[in-house]
């Protein structure tokens, strides 16, 4: 060994070699013998000694952790010669030292890792061998299988299933579905990451089983049969209670339940997978309601059709089914009424008189069970009384109702109740001929009625107004009876104790005290004591209290059922302290009670009040949050009024600054002469404008002066002209033209002459005006040649500021044109302004009687929302307070209505 190690760790470049080492070191350490090698005169001990020889061998390699870490790197190499052996030989380590090869492998860098690329292999041979590797790799390590399934497994298994045909594949779809279990059973972390990835809807083509169901294989059995097992790792009543109901939710949505229960109702099934499909649902179902419904609801496909419950209790109660197969029934039935209210009423309806059908065209699950529990066959009898158990299982209201039901026994005789025919049946014993187990019958029946009766005192009165039935349970307690009958025994303590515990005394002659005493007399405590643990120390009673599900060897086990096995541990204990109480304690444990129903009844009508004020305050709740939104909307609606106003509001303050400005630039025109009101920008513009109104006018009054020249010399030449009127034709016809143009300026400064000759006579006459006040504010005038060059000096200042004043009148004339313009311009815009005004004005008072009509809105609901918090206050329902916030958006409300009140 030592050499061929040796090998592999130095010529690793030779491949051949290392492959023909590998082979050798496989089989060295298997224990994989061929077939023709093994002779039939071989000892018996040889393949033990052979096992042992294969595990030392493996201890040797395993010694040194190197070699395995060697083994896990030649495993990475492509080359078939080398990977494939390499892998076998870790998969015989494996089986041989299975804990010390995983964590090694555990502890080496990415060792888990490496191996799980042997499932991405493209050649078939070195895939299949990979998933046996990793099979005997996650066996029983949860940390091995956590890494593993988080390195993409179920991602790649389930595409190796698909790709192999699924249920239809072969034996490396049951190796995958292996190594699944493997990962997923009691492994909580993986089972959700299984369901958190989606991977449950990809397991419903699994069991798309086609209508032509004969000639199935092996392999398919064996396939479906794992596949059905793996459903069920996923909603094991093992499993954490939040787990399953998530993953049985899931199967539901996707129609996984759906594909079972067609699978349950189809023909040609072979019994092995049926019986496993009646498991699989089963489970799915367990405590979950909708499940629970969805399977209430299935038919068979039978004409008429049948409710899939009624015929699996047909199977349950035929005695020449398989054994295992109405083993199956019944647990399906109990998953189907475990923690199911609804199902359970809707069987026991099926008993009471006023629903069975009187026509007896159909069958119902409540007579299915009665014929059952009165048949000549035990195992059915055991059966019905289990199932009709879990029917009444911690329901006392269904207790009460099943004491309703009459039977009709025979002929002519009076109908008796079913718990007076159980009665009869339990006190009759071995006289009826039944086939199967003597005892299993009675232990059924007594199962029946401990459930009944138990925490129901009704059921406990009907039981103890037959005077037959105390005898009876006395008798067969004190006899000294052989081993199979102590189990009865046992089981009649338990029912008389269950009478006792639960007796309201309401019948004189089976009153607590009295019947203590009868069990003092006639059986004695410590007997009865003893003979009521006789069902605990059943070495049955052990193994029905380990799961749910009711697996027996052989018919004649199926003694227990597991929930019973729950009420025995219940209600043991109390029993023994009941029968040791003295009559005083049972007084003051009567007053108790008295007590305690008069506290009941109180919390009972208490809990009636609550929940009618519950229901009150769901209303008003409800109303709170219709009230709520809609001081929502409205709360929107005065937000969006109250941004509209401001909008107004602001519109309104600009328009008010612009006609302010407006009016008071038309002010300051009015009046030429004020320049106070005119800015310095414009007086300053107006002078600039005079300056160039003055120069004009000195341009102008130039131009005058040559025209004035013009004009004499043409008033000469005109003269000249009629004493020569004999000059050429090129003459006149220049002169004709300069004529013509001549006189049209000749025409508008006639215009302007007469125009500035009015002002001259018109400052002439102030002239006069101005030397008569002269002459009169000085008598004494002097020589008249002085007065003359005075007159003239004054004219011609006059005149200049005439000219002066002519030039400012004509500028602020044409000033005035354009101010009367823009004045008319400006009335213009104020006019149109005035009526946009008053169209905002009236915008404004409709905004204003809109915020007042939803604060008169709201002020109502704020009243009616104080009357629901009081009412709220007063049923105990914490409210917050809110009247700050309230009171603060109010002050805001009125500081909004007071600016518009100003503006």
């Amino acid at each position: 060994m030592e050499h061929l190690i040796h090998v592999l760790q130095t010529d690793r470049s030779d491949s051949e070699i290392i492959g023909y080492a590998l082979d050798t070191l496989y089989n060295v350490i298997s224990n994989d013998l061929e077939e023709e090698e093994q002779d039939d005169s071989e000892e018996e001990n040889l393949p033990k000694q052979v096992d042992d020889l294969g595990s030392q061998f493996t201890e040797i390699f395993i010694k040194q952790q190197e070699n395995v870490t060697l083994l896990l790197t030649l495993v990475e190499e492509f080359d078939f010669h080398v990977r494939w052996p390499g892998v076998k030989l870790l998969t015989s380590l494996l089986k041989q030292q299975g804990p010390q090869v995983q964590q090694i492998i555990l502890v080496s860098p990415m060792g888990v890792s490496r191996l799980m690329d042997l499932l991405a292999d493209s050649r078939e041979v070195i895939r299949n061998d990979g998933v046996l590797l990793l099979q005997q790799l996650t066996k029983s390590n949860a940390a091995i299988q956590k890494i593993v399934a988080f390195e993409n497994a179920f991602e790649r298994l389930l595409d190796i299933i698909t790709e192999e045909g699924n249920s239809d594949g072969g034996i490396v779809v049951e190796d995958c579905l292996l190594l699944l279990q493997n990962l997923l059973k009691n492994n909580n972390s993986n089972q959700n990451f299984f369901k958190e990835g989606s991977y449950i809807q990809r397991m419903k083509p699994w069991f798309e089983v086609g209508d032509d169901n004969c000639g199935w294989s092996a392999q398919k059995v064996t396939n479906l049969h794992l596949m059905l097992q793996l459903v069920r790792v996923l909603v094991s009543p093992t499993n954490p209670p939040g787990a399953t109901s998530s993953c049985q939710k899931a199967m539901f949505h996707c129609g996984l339940l759906q594909q079972l229960c067609t699978i349950l109702m189809a023909t040609g099934v072979p019994a092995d997978i049926l019986t496993e499909t009646i498991n699989t649902v089963s489970e799915v179902i367990r405590g979950c309601q909708m499940n629970q419904d969805y399977f209430a609801s299935v038919n068979a496909p039978s004409n008429p059709p049948r409710p899939a419950i009624v015929v699996l209790l047909m199977s349950m109660v035929n005695e020449r089914q398989p054994f295992v197969l109405r083993c199956a029934v019944l647990y399906c039935f109990q998953c189907f009424l475990y923690k199911n209210q609804k199902g359970q009423g809707e069987i026991v309806s099926t008993l009471l008189p006023s629903t069975i059908d009187a026509t007896g065209n159909s069958v119902s699950a409540g007579q299915l069970l009665c014929g059952g529990l009165f048949s000549t066959d035990s195992l059915s009898n055991w059966c019905a009384a289990v199932a009709l158990a879990h029917a009444l299982q911690e329901n006392a209201t269904l207790k009460e109702q099943l004491l309703r039901v009459q039977l009709a026994t025979s002929i002519g005789n009076p109908p008796v109740s079913l718990l007076q025919q159980c009665t009869n049946i339990l006190s009759q014993g071995d006289k009826i001929d039944r086939r199967g187990s003597k005892v299993q019958t009675r232990v059924g029946l007594l199962m029946l009625l401990c459930t009944w009766l138990s925490n129901c005192s009704i059921a406990v009165t009907h039981f103890l107004h037959n005077p037959a039935n105390i005898p009876f349970l006395t008798g067969q307690i004190a006899e000294n009876l052989g081993e199979e009958e102590q189990l009865v025994q046992g089981l009649c303590a338990l029912l008389l104790g269950i009478s006792i515990y639960y007796n309201d005394n309401s019948l004189e002659n089976y009153r607590k005290e009295k019947l203590k005493q009868l069990i003092e007399k006639r059986i004695g405590r410590e007997n009865f004591i003893e003979k009521l643990g006789f069902i605990s120390k059943h070495e049955l009673y052990s193994r029905a209290a380990q799961k749910p599900q009711p697996s027996f060897s052989s018919p004649d086990h199926m003694m227990f059922d597991h929930e019973f096995t729950k009420l025995v541990k219940e209600l043991e204990g109390v029993i023994s302290k009941a029968i040791y109480k003295s009559s005083e304690e049972d007084k003051k444990e009567e007053e108790v009670k008295k007590t305690l129903e008069q506290h009941d009844n109180i919390v009972t009508h208490y809990k009636k009040v609550i929940r009618e004020q519950d229901q009150e305050l769901e209303e008003l709740k409800q109303r709170i949050n219709t009230l709520t939104s809609q001081n929502e909307q409205l709360q929107g609606t005065v937000t969006q009024q109250v941004s509209q106003i401001q909008q107004h509001k602001d519109q309104y303050n600009l328009l008010k600054v612009q006609l302010g400005k407006d009016t008071q630039h038309h002010n300051s025109h009015s009046d030429t002469f004020q320049m106070n009101g005119i800015q310095m920008e414009e007086v300053s513009k107006l002078k600039e404008e005079l300056e160039e109104w003055k120069k004009k006018h000195e341009l102008l009054q130039g131009q005058l002066r040559e025209k004035d020249s013009v004009i004499e010399k043409l008033k000469t030449s005109q003269l000249e002209m009629g004493a020569t009127e004999q000059s050429s034709q090129t003459s006149k016809s220049g002169g004709l033209e300069l004529s013509n143009e001549l006189q049209k300026e000749l025409e508008m400064l006639r215009s302007q002459i007469q125009l500035q000759s009015a002002e001259i006579s018109k400052l002439q006459t102030e002239n006069q005006r101005l030397q008569i006040m002269n002459t009169t504010a000085d008598p004494v005038v002097g020589d008249s040649g002085a007065t003359a060059a005075n007159n003239s000096e004054l004219e011609g200042r006059l005149e200049q500021e005439i000219k002066e004043l002519k030039s400012e009148v004509k500028a602020l004339s044409e000033e005035k044109e354009s101010l009367k313009q823009h004045l008319d311009s400006s009335s213009s815009t104020v006019a149109i302004l005035q009526d946009e005004k008053s169209k905002l004005q009236q915008e404004v008072a409709e905004s204003k009687k809109e915020q007042d009509d939803l604060l008169v809105l709201l002020a109502d609901q704020d009243q009616k929302l104080s009357a629901l918090k009081i009412k709220l206050k007063d049923l105990g329902v914490p409210v917050e307070d809110e009247d700050d916030i309230e009171s603060g958006d109010q002050g805001d409300e009125d500081e909004d209505g007071d600016e518009e009140e100003q503006d």
